[in-house]
């Protein structure tokens, strides 16, 4: 599908980040529209698990570890 752009430390940290958020948004009393605002969460999240960002490929940026 997409080609492979993150490296392992970025796709831990994203995923680690996503949980965190999306953890917020359904542990936290609804306090407002801010509330909705963790579902950003899903956004790393879903590109930590896919190993690929369209932002990184727009800009030509990978940290994936160069193949020999």
């Amino acid at each position: 599908m997409f080609a492979k752009n993150i490296g392992t430390i970025d796709r831990v940290l994203r995923i680690a980040v996503g949980l965190a958020l999306l953890a917020a948004f359904f542990l936290t009393p609804n306090t407002g529209g801010w509330h909705y605002a963790y579902l950003i969460g899903i956004v790393p999240l879903l590109t930590g698990l896919m190993s690929s960002c369209p932002l990184y490929s727009i800009l030509g940026i990978s940290t994936c570890p160069v193949k020999h």
